[in-house]
């Protein structure tokens, strides 16, 4: 299962951040800061793979990929695939850049509703539900026409 969705600057700040069990304000953001800390403190060779156990509880892991000035990070369980969460950032990022045409961090912040709408294509409930980029922009399209 998926526990969060995280998309952040390289400065820290959360452009999305989507949690999918039920915490405290409070606690979001210090689980964003500690995935910061975590994550900004990694060389770039290393993998995009990293234990969350401190963070999050036992057996879950974080699965990130940076791009640019963003980091997009998905917080999982041992029940996932961390390649295919890989994948899945990859679609994330790919059908933001058709919405977009070349996503930045400012189409997300002053888009956030239709950035939120694509991942709530993607992932509802903390469970993948659509992979196809094509479809999922034909959808996100339909509900802004």
């Amino acid at each position: 299962m998926i526990d969060a969705v995280l998309v952040m600057n390289t400065q820290g700040k959360p452009r999305l951040a989507k949690f999918y069990k039920s915490l405290s304000p409070v606690k979001q953001q210090e689980i964003v800061r500690k995935v910061y800390s975590g994550l900004s403190s990694r060389a770039e060779h290393f993998c995009n793979f990293v234990e969350a156990d401190e963070i999050f509880g036992a057996r879950t892991k974080l699965v990130y990929k940076h791009f640019a000035t963003l980091y997009f990070v998905f917080v999982i369980d041992s029940g996932e695939s961390e390649l295919g969460i890989l994948d899945l950032i990859q679609v994330f990022v790919e059908t933001l850049d058709s919405i977009f045409k070349n996503v930045c961090e400012l189409d997300i912040v002053f888009n956030f509703n239709k950035v939120n709408t694509v991942l709530d294509e993607i992932v509802m409930g903390g469970q993948v539900v659509e992979t196809n980029s094509t479809e999922i922009v034909k959808s996100v399209q339909e509900i802004f026409k």
